[in-house]
């Protein structure tokens, strides 16, 4: 192995010139942790406070330590080898690396486990001292590369609890003092991992929304030249704005980059726009939605990263950089859903007409998430394990709440306080007042957010906490272990879909009859700044909508 990956038109190659498709899974929940991937309420920064106060510092960081070292081992990215993935994504949080109060100032120890899982599935070991060559690299244990994502930037560069938000307003946008901050972490960042071929390159931030469109591209005008300065040879992933799932306002590329969509349908989550039957009218929405999406890359001829990216086709297709950076559907429990298997597989079957589409377009993908507590991971905790056993009850309250504001279902709530609340809005918020961003969140998602996502949680993480009360070093280390790969279930048929299309190219010929062709439009995909970009990505139907749907038994209405 040498060199580093770079990308070439619509493709990504190594060193030899040879097309590299990168495919894998994002790490989720590990340094950049999530209250419904990992079981809590809240953000992540709240319950490291909370569970402070009730462990003590020794503790805390001992278990939170033990908890992304077990996370993430050798088995893990022997599995991760065994289904054809060549690639994982690093999901961090910037408070691993620097504190609020002391900004700027880089924390050595933060890098601890993130060089540890780049040598466990790239090389053995590598000089830190930046001056390493890609040829001095050793042969790589597993042969897999990762990408280096920031999940969370100071101040939050969206409105969500993934970048470690508790307000709801994304105020890295307001604030250059974050974009200094962020700027020299990501120059600190170049600056260690240059030279280092088993790094595919760095994603400077996930899921950006900008209400205003132009200061996301201004940023990116200024962190793409300071990583460059540092380190001229990475790969850089760039997300679209609202979540990545937006590319609108986009009129330049840069240099050895590729774009990230995000490719989440409605399709896969309880109670959004209904259940996936295979129509045709929800098949075109899978492939408009996709083709909406991506239109940028494809103008402009760059890769495409889901977290993916494009392969070789021959010389007459024209190609796009783009990746699919993060997909993938909520999946049902057995003791949640009577019909769990029913819904689930269903939703296993809308998630492969997407992979006949990414194979057909030759991108790169990282499906979202390797590893939680049974919500979309390839991996899942099981309910006898030392972590459900102790916090099984508050995460069964957060379900019965709809306490998080991803996989949640609220169908429950709508008839006592939730139904006439969000009637109160809807009929006092008159057009063209009741729109607000990000746009594809309807009026009763900007009502429930604010109150069970934001308040109800912070009510909440004293309580998880206290679960923890009294526990030994020995009992923290065995709810950390329940992360462990050989103390984790497979979710078989998710994995077999992995192991098939992983390698899958649109030469493949298993793709026949499986690929949604996109309609034939004589109006352009790409839409104007001063165009709404409501549908561009996953939303709901208000209650009055699902409830006139159910009445007149008609199919559920889907965005155009």
């Amino acid at each position: 192995m040498n060199g580093l990956l770079r990308t070439d038109g619509a493709r990504i190659i190594d060193a030899q010139g040879d097309p590299v498709l990168l495919r894998g899974a994002a790490l989720g929940g590990w340094m950049m942790m999530e209250n419904f991937m990992n079981g809590f309420p809240g953000r992540e920064h709240q319950i490291r406070h909370a569970l402070k106060k009730v462990l003590g510092e020794e503790k805390t960081e001992f278990f939170f330590d033990k908890f992304l070292e077990y996370f993430f081992t050798d088995k893990d990215a022997a599995f991760l080898k065994s289904i054809g993935f060549n690639c994982v994504r690093l999901c961090l949080n910037y408070h691993h690396f620097e504190d609020d109060m002391k900004p700027f100032q880089i924390k050595e120890e933060g890098f601890k486990h993130v060089d540890r899982v780049i040598d466990i599935v790239g090389i053995p070991s590598l000089k830190r001292d930046a001056e390493t060559p890609a040829d001095d690299c050793k042969c790589a244990k597993h042969g897999i590369y990762t990408i280096i994502d920031m999940h969370a930037l100071p101040g939050g560069q969206n409105q969500d609890w993934h970048c470690d938000n508790p307000t709801g307003h994304a105020a890295f946008w307001d604030h250059i003092h974050f974009q200094d901050r962020a700027v020299n972490l990501w120059e600190h960042i170049a600056k260690r991992y240059r030279g280092n071929a088993w790094v595919a390159g760095y994603n400077p931030m996930n899921e950006p929304a900008d209400s205003e469109w132009t200061r996301l591209l201004s940023f990116y005008d200024r962190i793409v030249p300071a990583i460059r300065k540092v380190d001229p040879e990475h790969i850089l992933f760039l997300e679209g704005n609202t979540f990545s799932m937006d590319f609108t306002g986009f009129d330049k590329v840069f240099p050895n980059s590729v774009y990230a969509v995000h490719d989440y349908c409605g399709f896969g989550f309880p109670n959004r726009i209904g259940r996936f039957q295979g129509h045709a009218d929800q098949e075109q929405y899978i492939r408009r939605m996709y083709d909406r999406k991506v239109a940028f890359m494809k103008e402009h001829n760059v890769p495409i990263w889901n977290g993916k990216i494009r392969a070789a086709k021959p010389p007459r297709v024209k190609y796009s950089n783009c990746v699919e950076g993060e997909f993938g559907p909520i999946y049902e429990r057995k003791e949640n859903n009577p019909d769990w298997e029913l819904h689930n597989n269903e939703r296993y079957d809308m998630l492969e007409r997407q992979l006949a589409i990414y194979s057909d377009e030759s991108i790169a993908w990282s499906i979202w998430s390797y590893k939680d507590i049974n919500v979309m991971g390839l991996m899942y905790l099981p309910p006898d394990s030392a972590w459900f056993k102790l916090l099984g009850p508050i995460i069964q309250k957060k379900r019965d709440l709809a306490v998080d504001s991803w996989a949640y279902d609220d169908a429950h709530l709508q008839d006592g306080l939730f139904g006439p609340l969000h009637k109160w809005f809807e009929d006092n918020v008159q057009p063209p007042y009741n729109k607000k961003y990000p746009w594809q969140w309807r009026m009763h998602m900007q009502v429930f957010r604010p109150i069970r996502g934001i308040l109800l949680a912070e009510y909440l993480v004293p309580e998880w906490a206290d679960y923890f009360k009294d526990k030994t070093f020995e009992e923290l280390d065995e709810l950390a272990a329940s992360w462990k790969y050989e103390n984790c279930h497979q979710r078989e048929r998710l994995n077999e879909l992995m192991s098939t299309y992983a390698p899958m190219t649109s030469e493949d010929k298993r793709l026949e009859g499986k690929v949604i062709k996109a309609e034939k439009t004589s109006e352009s995909a790409v839409t104007s700044a001063d165009k709404s970009v409501s549908g561009v990505g996953v939303f709901e139907l208000s209650p009055e909508e699902k409830k006139k749907a159910i009445e007149s038994q008609q199919p559920v209405p889907v965005a155009a």
